[in-house]
């Protein structure tokens, strides 16, 4: 018999105060909206866009038609790993809260920061790339030069218009976020249509886009190829949202999974075809590479000025998109992690609007730490404007390596967990890969090990300069903050079972229930 919408939201609320938390956030979101979330995050018109040069320019036409899924298919394995973790433990410090679970609260801390670091990056490199596109377009309409301080007060208005966004509320979020995941099929399913019929000349033949052996850079073609890989190991992240907005979702256990996993498989198939397409249309790779940005430059030369400057706006309109829904994400992350006192000044950060049910100070403090990171490159530049590295690579090679390495922390603490004989079959959600599951949580450690060595070799070694400086400060938090301050969720829990108890006869409901979740452990 299938559940009232009462039903299902009383059931999640239990399961929830189960982990020790009440129900503070608005349970608004259906399973498309969950899905909606990641998979805009992910934004195929973001990620493989605004790298589509660095891919190029590396990796040749090869990129696409090989990187792309090599990616895609290591990135679904890592998907499926995390989405396995999100129904059995459904609350929104998602992959903090999985570590604290599966091994002990300092595991937890770590994971948090390492992800928040990895969060900040994602923030400031979808935000910096839509400034990347928005700005050129428009200094032609106003009839201004564009230039590095113009496209970093674009970044700012960009962020500004997230967090007030986030501010006013989950359900006009949500709803974009719906808008959102149509307006990206739509948009890339447009580009392709465009391209396959109106390009000023014929396209490549097929076999162009598994062209390998071409690499525009000075690195050997090997080593080019998996520098290249950013591009695509970029564009696949941030589908963790699913699971950090898990507690604004009805019946998660099930439908956050499905978002986390699935957005990664449709951001795949649809990546493939529209990347497929621009590359198809390239007439001179070595030009394109050569241009301010390459994209753009392709879709100039296929389809013309004025059709490729309409075509460049709808692209830049989904990037604004994308950075909201990242804003969405982010702010959950702290929020969650705040209530268990993880993070200074906490309960600033665990304060939800009265009016708007949101986390509102916490989504200020994102768009904070997202500008910080974008003002401090800038004024490197300032300095030193003869760097050679672009400020989106530096972001994007942050994200794509605090995320990365957050996501493996509780794979691996879940394997670990199963072999101590602390995390049981009956420890799992509904949603489980079964027999398949330790393989799969193996090969995306291996994958993840890799990908994060290859983000940080030349011309990535900022980014391992930054991962090195952001992780000196955490050891110095963990001396100064973390042992005095920091109690972990499985303090929230104990100290919440009396009042779970109460709740529960309140309910009419059994407090000698058993869970078959984790939160027992």
């Amino acid at each position: 018999m299938s559940q009232t919408t009462d039903e299902q939201l009383l059931q999640d609320k239990k399961e929830l105060n189960k982990f020790g938390y009440a129900q503070e956030l608005l349970r608004s979101m259906g399973g498309f909206s969950n899905f909606a979330i990641s998979f805009s995050i992910i934004s195929i018109l973001t990620g493989a866009v605004s790298l589509y040069g660095h891919g190029l320019t590396y990796g040749g036409p090869g990129m696409m038609g090989y990187g792309w899924p090599l990616v895609a298919l290591f990135v679904l394995l890592i998907a499926a790993a995390l989405a396995e973790l999100a129904s059995a433990i459904p609350t929104a410090g998602a992959l903090y809260h999985w570590a604290s679970v599966l091994a002990n609260k300092r595991w937890g801390w770590y994971t948090a920061w390492i992800n928040l670091i990895g969060q900040i990056g994602i923030v400031a490199g979808i935000d910096y790339s839509a400034a990347l596109f928005a700005d050129p377009l428009l200094s032609d309409v106003l009839g201004y030069t564009s230039t590095n301080t113009t496209i970093m007060i674009t970044f700012i208005v960009i962020l500004l218009t997230h967090g007030i966004c986030n501010h006013i509320g989950i359900r006009m979020v949500a709803r974009l976020n719906d808008i959102s995941a149509w307006y990206h099929i739509v948009i890339a399913a447009g580009l392709v249509v465009t391209l396959a019929l109106f390009t000023k000349s014929d396209l490549q033949p097929v076999s162009y886009l598994f062209k390998v052996g071409e690499t525009f850079s000075d690195k050997p073609y090997a080593l080019a190829f998996l520098i290249g890989l950013l591009q695509a190991q970029w564009t696949f992240t941030g589908y963790d949202a699913s699971a950090h907005t898990i507690e604004e979702t009805v019946n998660p256990r099930i439908r956050a999974p499905w978002g986390i996993f699935t957005s990664v498989a449709y951001s795949f198939v649809f990546g493939f075809i529209m990347l497929a397409f621009v590359t198809l249309s390239i007439k001179d790779a070595g030009a394109a590479t050569a241009a301010d940005n390459a994209f753009i430059y392709v879709i100039s030369e296929a389809l013309g000025g004025t059709f490729g400057k309409v075509m460049l706006w709808l692209i830049t309109l989904a990037m604004w998109f994308c950075g909201l829904s990242s804003i969405t994400s982010f702010s959950r992350m702290m929020y969650a992690f705040s209530r268990d006192k993880g993070m200074p000044f906490s309960r600033h950060w665990a304060e939800i609007s009265k009016k708007y049910r949101t986390p509102a100070k916490a989504i200020w403090l994102a768009v904070t730490l997202s500008f910080l990171l974008a003002f401090i490159d800038y004024l490197i530049k300032i300095f030193n404007p003869d760097a050679a590295y672009g400020t989106l690579v530096f972001l994007t090679a942050v994200s794509v390596v605090g995320l990365y390495v957050a996501y493996g922390i509780p794979i691996f603490l879940k394997l670990v967990a199963q072999r101590k004989g602390t995390f049981l079959p009956k420890h799992l959600g509904p949603w489980n890969l079964g027999k398949y599951s330790n393989v799969i949580a193996i090969l995306s450690l291996i994958w993840i090990v890799f990908i994060s060595v290859v983000m940080m070799i030349p011309p990535n070694q900022n980014a391992a300069y930054a991962m090195l400086g952001m992780m000196i400060l955490l050891v110095i938090m963990d001396v100064a903050y973390y042992s005095k301050h920091f109690e972990g969720p499985q303090a929230a829990l104990r100290t919440s079972m009396a009042d779970l108890q109460r709740r529960e006869r309140e309910l009419d409901l059994s407090s000698g229930q058993g869970t078959g979740s984790p939160a027992s452990l």
